[in-house]
């Protein structure tokens, strides 16, 4: 099963560019590439998504065990040639001491060979160190290659190759020049998500170019052929996806203003039994026939006088909250909720159910993983208790001038969420958290959401009992 890992020495050499360009090119070859991305971002996954024609999959330490991450990896292998795995920030960056939960930690868990984006600014011979720490570092990794990245041109090129072939074994596989054309604008979140980007495509078209120019594809196709096949024996560990419970419609807003979504939590749903239908914020007017409503993050706030003009949909969504629609929202969606957005001196009404105001920050209010200890008013009582659940954030927005006592549905051990203390505002049958959630077997929200949604169902349609309390 061929596969390699992308890596870095440190954070910003340009890897997700060289990565979606490595993919959209091998893709445009002829090859079925699956992509995956280290950790829990949802904008990079977006552009190699893209480029590859087929979703990125996250794969984090965090919020998911070893044998999770060696079944999704072989899950959606099973039906691509190559395997690319992004890694995020330096290869040896991670949370622990011990590098735990590093990208060399993924790479070795996955037995992928490295490929390492080597930004080149102002090096020459300094190179060589570099690349033989990092062999020397930890000799568990298998770093096969390396592509240099923002070279100075073909004399700076010159001398970079003869370096590395001189000092140290790592075959140099590419030497990417400096041009601003390649350069994906950057935004306080960092890539600007695709699904936003008019021109996304063709800046995929750019950088596939870019690389079949100035990168030896057969020798990334012939390293990603060296990649361990004892994973794939060893990897008979449980499907995680849900079975299925019940068939109810869920509404998703997936649009400029919204669109980070884990791919798998979605496959998890329909497995579930669950229709998904998607909803434009800006330009649906009302909301369809749905038993439930997903409203995931994004960037509303570069949409808000859109949003605002859509009064038709904000007052909709408000009207069938007060009703008691089952609603979940994160970060994104809450920011949609609530009261009004300002940003950049500016400020727009939004849906007004949760009564607070969104205030965009220049520095982030929350930013990094989570811990969340579940309360006794946790709305979805399916496996509800004080359950402990690892999740992520990031945020420059702030909830403030909260006007009403509202029940939380966590406390929070680590992190900001909504005040610094509790996450997961409950208004009816609407739950709404800065906290990203990911569907696991520790943390089944998938699941839980479906039954919630369904028993609501029923008891619309007076078939069943209220949901007993934990």
């Amino acid at each position: 099963m061929a596969h390699l890992f992308i890596s870095a020495a440190h954070k910003s050499s340009g890897k997700t560019t060289i990565s979606i360009g490595l993919t959209a090119a091998l893709s445009q070859s002829g090859h079925r590439i699956q992509t995956f991305k280290k950790g829990p971002d949802y904008i990079d996954p977006m552009w190699l998504g893209q480029a590859s024609h087929r979703p990125c999959f996250n794969l984090d330490f965090y919020t998911m065990s070893e044998a999770e991450i060696l079944q999704k990896f072989h899950h959606h292998m099973s039906t691509a040639d190559i395997g690319l795995i992004e890694g995020n920030k330096g290869l040896y960056d991670g949370l622990d001491l011990d590098g735990s939960n590093s990208n060399a930690a993924l790479a070795t868990l996955l037995e992928a060979p490295v490929v390492l984006v080597l930004d080149s600014r102002g090096m020459t011979r300094g190179i060589a160190p570099l690349v033989l720490g990092y062999q020397q570092f930890d000799k568990n990794i298998n770093i096969r290659g390396v592509i240099l990245n923002q070279v100075g041109g073909n004399r700076h090129e010159s001398k970079l190759r003869a370096i590395l072939e001189h000092y140290t074994d790592v075959k140099v596989i590419g030497a990417v020049h400096k041009d601003p054309q390649l350069n994906i604008d950057e935004r306080h979140l960092g890539l600007i998500p695709s699904n936003e980007e008019k021109l996304a495509q063709q800046q995929i078209d750019r950088l596939a170019d870019c690389i079949k120019n100035q990168v030896d594809l057969d020798k990334i196709v012939s390293m990603a052929n060296t990649a361990s096949e004892k994973t794939e024996r060893d990897s008979t560990q449980p499907n995680i996806s849900s079975n299925k419970i019940a068939s109810v419609k869920i509404g998703i807003f997936q649009d400029h203003a919204f669109g980070f979504y884990y791919p798998d939590d979605l496959l998890a749903m329909e497995t579930a039994g669950a229709e998904l239908i998607r909803i434009n914020s800006l330009t649906d007017s009302r909301l369809p026939e749905v038993d439930g409503l997903f409203i995931g993050g994004g960037f509303p706030e570069t949409q808000m006088k859109s949003l605002a003009d859509n009064q038709s949909l904000l007052q909709n969504v408000k009207e069938a909250i007060e009703s008691g629609l089952p609603v979940y929202a994160e970060c994104g969606g809450l920011m949609y909720l609530s009261r009004s957005i300002t940003w950049n001196n500016e400020k727009y009404p939004m849906a007004n159910v949760i009564q607070g105001d969104i205030v965009m920050h220049p520095t982030p209010k929350g930013r990094g993983y989570i811990i969340l200890e579940e309360t006794d008013n946790h709305p979805w009582r399916e496996h509800a208790g004080h359950n402990t659940i690892k999740a992520h954030e990031f945020h420059y927005s702030e909830l403030t001038n909260l006007q009403q006592d509202y029940q939380f549905a966590y406390r929070v051990r680590r992190g900001t969420g909504v005040d610094g203390h509790h996450d997961g505002i409950i208004y009816k049958n609407l739950l709404a958290n800065y906290g990203h959630l990911r569907n696991s077997q520790s943390n089944p929200w998938v699941e839980r959401f479906i039954i919630f949604i369904n028993h609501h169902k029923q008891l619309t349609n007076g078939s069943a009992q209220p949901m007993l309390a934990p």
